[in-house]
């Protein structure tokens, strides 16, 4: 049988093929690894489709993509000179298609057969199963500095819960089972920075990376600090003393200057008089 998501090829070239793919990899060359990436994204939803695409340092004859815990489950596709990434799809996305995946190629001269890519783990969800609800405390808008609490809970499935924030690819935190269905995020001093929205999700317990849709969301909106009371008040006096300061040092300022110009002037008019000096 084919596997799912592999094109067939025909002839002598099939043979030909899955003879190279079955090669020990002791004859290897030392060349470095590829990288895998999943299209569109690393979330997808159960009966979606995926493409995996096996990016290549170098020319390679053949590309293989490997599945984690399925030794029998290994796709395989020749290549030209000139390609530098190869696609794999996978149709109807299943819940155990939700493990890591990882590629390899060979070469013909020298013969060789690459390292395989660090593995990319597929995560799929369910929407056969119920979102988690969430909550806020305190309330949707508080000021900087506040200590900001987020519970998820859904008491019938016991995996680890997620927290997501709009416009972050990853969840921002993870928490794991209490026993009571409730997971508990604390986001700490807030800043302008957190303000957004976040929904939760949850890891179903006995599959790797199988997950609930994204619940119910809350919005926050953290505010500036306001001033108190009391260090308003003592603000504006503040500001009144050194209003009246600030006059009255004027004030003195000019009343000095005053004088040192009408003693001044005094002392010219007696100089210019005639009997000025024997008076």
């Amino acid at each position: 049988m084919v596997p799912r998501g592999l094109v067939a090829l025909s002839g002598t070239r099939t043979m030909s093929l899955a003879g190279w793919c079955l090669v020990a990899a002791s004859r290897a060359q030392h060349l470095p690894p590829p990288s895998l990436s999943l299209h569109p994204s690393q979330r997808v939803a159960v009966g979606d489709t995926v493409t995996l695409r096996c990016h290549l340092p170098r020319p390679a004859a053949w590309v293989e993509l490997y599945k984690e815990g399925e030794r029998t489950f290994k796709m395989c596709k020749d290549t030209d000179k000139e390609q530098n990434t190869v696609e794999f799809h996978l149709d109807d996305i299943r819940k155990e298609d939700a493990v890591k995946y990882q590629c390899q190629y060979r070469v013909l001269e020298p013969p060789g057969t690459s390292e395989k890519s660090d593995p990319v783990a597929l995560l799929v969800t369910d929407h056969s199963y119920p979102p988690r609800t969430i909550s806020l405390s305190p309330e949707e808008h508080v000021e900087m500095g506040t200590n900001v609490t987020i519970r998820c809970w859904n008491k019938p499935y016991q995996g680890s819960t997620f927290l997501h924030k709009d416009g972050h690819s990853a969840p921002i935190q993870h928490q794991e089972p209490d026993g009571g269905g409730t997971a508990t995020f604390t986001l700490f001093r807030v800043s302008p920075a957190d303000s957004g929205t976040y929904r939760c999700s949850y890891r179903l317990g006995g599959c790797c990376f199988l997950f609930s849709p994204l619940g119910d969301s809350v919005t926050l909106e953290v505010i500036p600090t306001s001033a108190p009371r009391g260090a308003e008040r003592m603000s504006r006096r503040n500001l009144v003393v050194a209003v009246v300061s600030g006059c009255a040092a004027a004030l003195v300022f000019g009343l000095g200057l005053y004088f040192i110009l009408d003693a001044r002037s005094f002392w010219i008019r007696r100089d210019e008089s005639p009997c000025g000096e024997g008076a």
